[in-house]
């Protein structure tokens, strides 16, 4: 079965999904497309050879008929209302981070899929799908460090446009670790605090950049993250967990090891893209087939809103600058 896909979006993110579900991908092709940018997004179809068919709203292609499923790639704020016009028609819909620009808005998805029957929204955190932190899940699943004590963590950026300001660096950076590390410890936040240090002179106005987060979970566990995302050197994600018996650690993306001018070491990526792009791979190739099977597999509507929940939180403690608590109501069975 080939399953027929409908674009929401087709900018930077969009354009390479739609390149993976039509050339790379298994199972999948891209049927239609829709984007505030109707000439843009057409230029791009044709260019790309995707014969889709350009519908001029986003409701219009999710009630195509020959639409079976949607890929969310437009803006943030769009999102809510998409997904929940593709759970109202019963089309499985995967939806690129965030869910919803508020928790309240990702509510309302998750009440709007409940009260459905069937779950259908897959969120876009691909970084469950990394083969590095696929492997530090197993190693802290298998006990090989004992239970975790403390994680330690980073997300640095060489350099953010000049349109990345405020709290961006925790809505838009920040939300992939919120989510991870709750799936890599099996664990729920209780409280979080931001800390704002010495601010460095390549970021600009606008920005307070690097920032300090501070985790705690439900088991106690300790994280603090550093993000920064003018880092200049490279794309540089890190991750390590002490555990009672031992450490374990993010492998390191594969580099070749030089020595060379008297010098001895290994390339950094500086590009996000290519850190990832094999996550995106898998991750959209799992989607498919869960789909087909009429199943989620993924990060689902719940864990966009806990994501969404944290975020806001992270983002009141960084205006209070006080420890702030992070309430979460119990994981619904439908769930489970």
């Amino acid at each position: 079965m080939t399953l027929n896909i409908g674009l929401i979006g087709c900018g930077g993110i969009g354009q390479e999904h739609a390149r993976r579900l039509q050339f790379t991908l298994n199972g999948a092709r891209v049927v239609a497309i829709n984007d505030l940018h109707r000439d843009a997004a057409v230029a791009f179809a044709d260019k790309a050879q995707i014969p889709a068919t350009f519908y001029d709203s986003a409701d219009a292609l999710i009630q195509a008929p020959e639409v079976q499923a949607v890929v969310v790639a437009s803006w943030g704020p769009a999102h809510e209302e998409q997904v929940l016009a593709c759970i109202a028609a019963g089309k499985p819909v995967f939806c690129e981070k965030p869910l919803a620009v508020t928790a309240e808005g990702a509510r309302r998805i998750v009440e709007a899929e409940m009260k459905h029957g069937k779950n259908l929204v897959q969120v876009g955190f691909m970084r469950r799908y990394d083969a590095g932190y696929r492997a530090l899940k197993a190693a802290l699943d298998a006990g090989t460090v004992g239970d975790a004590l403390l994680v330690h963590a980073a997300h640095r950026n060489p350099a953010v446009p000049e349109m990345y300001v405020g709290d961006m660096n925790i809505t838009d950076t920040f939300i992939h670790e919120i989510d991870v590390f709750r799936w890599l410890l099996n664990d729920e936040y209780t409280s979080v605090q931001v800390i704002e240090g010495r601010k460095t002179r390549h970021a600009h106005a606008g920005l307070h950049d690097p920032v300090t987060i501070l985790l705690e979970t439900r088991q106690g566990i300790r994280i603090d993250t550093e993000i920064f995302v003018a880092c200049r050197f490279g794309y540089d994600i890190q991750c390590h967990v002490v555990g009672e018996t031992g450490v374990a650690s993010l492998p390191e993306p594969l580099t070749v090891p030089l020595r060379s001018n008297a010098r001895q070491g290994s390339g950094i990526l500086m590009d996000w893209k290519l850190r990832f792009i094999e996550s995106y791979d898998v991750e959209l190739q799992d989607w498919i087939n869960a789909t087909v099977q009429g199943k989620v597999r993924g990060p689902d509507a719940w864990d966009g809103y806990v994501a969404s929940v944290t975020a806001e939180a992270c983002i009141e403690a960084r205006k209070s600058k006080q420890i702030t608590p992070i309430n979460l109501p119990e994981r619904p069975a439908f769930y489970a």
